[in-house]
């Protein structure tokens, strides 16, 4: 990546996160010149950028302001302390929205899907029918427990750029990210043990622990810088948690990354009541800014972290390969996947070898990221058009989800039925809450490039909440 999108992006963050306000005054171009090393042209470069992107506006002999026009909605509120550990609900809405197929005649905003339609993704298909083509069929066969050596020298490789120093021998190639999570939780915890979780979560970690028998601590977790340290202390004091499971960096469904200074309290938090940390990295390569950010795992130097990721985010989630780095808990997270799947399909592990090793890979998150920034904030800008007004809309960081906050009493699974009937699916709050909070909230997917049927789609979705919360004040 160029020297000036690397500061056109660190720029837009601080405009982003409200370092720099409507009406504000940047930095010259000779401050950022001498501040980042770097060429006046350089600068000049990324002011274009972000003056193209609307984050900034020149000013004739004054410098570059951010527009006054630029206002965006307020963020999510902060949940309450959970007063003790819960059973985890929400079972029959997660199956409702995961056993919806691709349909044409529905508008897919609620899926964890990114875009799997961009050029850059063609040397990976060209991969998979070449592995098909050869004599020696080597896609057909089994492979090891632990997966193909060859994919997990890639993966070690990529997290170099997240912090991790990591051999193939670390690593275990798992069938998506969902089993990396699904193994770890059961290497570490037994039915009965108490899971702390950042709230709102992943659903598919939290159906997790409820099929094994666990129990949630809900922590409160703030939209732009994550898990309450503060309650999660708290909550270790009180109760026997067994482990913490969280998603510091782009995050699932806030979009937020964890600040790095933070990550490291919480592993210090967590070597001191001896706790075990599930970090959930599945969005860490889409973070906006370069270089991306570290993981917890990088920081951890007695063997407690067990960092989970996989390719369904960053390339296509059909292939289903995952890995996870268990530190510690290798021996018995590889039990757990003898006892779950077995080895994991050999081909897609391959083809994805061959795309990073031939040097695919890296361009197309490149094109990716860029790509999902842009939709974000046309996103949130027809949010804030189509939407009642005093809305609370994340500010993602990376990835390519939007939470969005509606009035305290209003019920997204009414607005979910109606939409289904005028071809439209959003995910409702309530399945990110181990108890079924956030019934006023939603989240929407902004991965596809933005396109009228789907701002007719997200029109449709604001529109059938104002008219909803009128009858619902009608009726009052």
């Amino acid at each position: 990546m160029t020297l000036y999108v690397n500061l056109a992006e660190l720029l837009g963050a601080r405009i982003e996160q409200g370092l720099y306000r409507p009406g504000d005054r940047l930095p010259s171009v000779r401050a950022l010149s001498l501040e980042h090393g770097v060429s006046l042209s350089t600068v000049q470069q990324a002011y274009r950028l972000l003056e193209d992107n609307g984050l900034v506006a020149p000013r004739p002999k004054s410098g570059y302001f951010v527009p006054q026009h630029r206002t965006l909605p307020a963020l999510p509120a902060i949940g309450r302390p959970a007063q003790r550990p819960v059973d985890i609900s929400q079972w029959e809405h997660v199956v409702e929205l995961v056993r919806s197929s691709p349909n044409k005649d529905v508008v897919q905003l609620g899926r964890g899907m990114p875009d799997v339609t961009g050029p850059t993704l063609k040397p990976l298909l060209r991969s998979l029918a070449q592995l098909s083509r050869r004599q020696d069929m080597p896609g057909l066969y089994y492979d090891t427990i632990s997966g193909t050596p060859a994919l997990r020298e890639q993966v070690a490789r990529l997290m170099l750029d997240s912090g991790c120093t990591l051999s193939a021998n670390d690593l275990v190639i798992t069938t998506g990210c969902h089993e990396a999570l699904s193994a770890s939780i059961r290497a570490v915890c037994e039915p009965g043990d108490i899971v702390a979780v950042d709230s709102p979560s992943f659903h598919g970690a939290m159906q997790t622990l409820k099929g094994l028998g666990m129990k949630a601590m809900e922590i409160p977790t703030d939209p732009l810088t994550g898990i309450s340290l503060e309650a999660l202390e708290l909550a270790l004091e009180q109760w026997p948690i067994k482990l913490i499971q969280v998603t510091p960096t782009c995050n699932n469904p806030l979009g937020y990354v964890m600040p790095e200074a933070r990550k490291r309290a919480l592993l210090n938090l967590a070597q001191r009541f001896d706790v075990a940390i599930l970090e959930d990295d599945v969005y860490g390569d889409l973070a906006y800014t370069y270089p991306r950010p570290r993981t917890i795992k990088s920081f951890d130097d007695d063997g407690r972290v067990l960092l989970c990721s996989s390719f369904s985010k960053t390339l296509a989630p059909g292939l289903r390969i995952g890995w996870v780095a268990p530190g510690r808990y290798l021996e018995r997270v590889l039990h757990m996947k003898y006892i779950g799947t077995g080895s994991t399909a050999t081909q897609p592990q391959l083809a994805i070898a061959d795309f990073i090793e031939s040097g695919h890979y890296q361009p197309h998150l490149r094109r990716m990221r860029s790509q999902y920034q842009r939709s974000r904030d046309q996103m949130i800008d027809w949010v804030t058009r189509y939407f009642p007004a005093g809305t609370r809309v994340s500010r993602p960081q990376g990835s390519f989800l939007l939470w969005v906050e509606l009035p305290e009493q209003f019920d997204t699974l009414k607005l979910n039925r109606v939409l289904l009937e005028q071809g439209v699916q959003i995910a409702m709050g309530s399945i990110f809450s181990a108890s079924g909070k956030y019934r006023n909230c939603l989240r929407m997917n902004y991965a596809a490039v933005p396109t009228p049927v789907i701002e007719a789609a997200v029109r449709k979705v604001g529109e059938n909440a104002i008219r909803l919360l009128a009858e619902e004040a009608n009726a009052g």
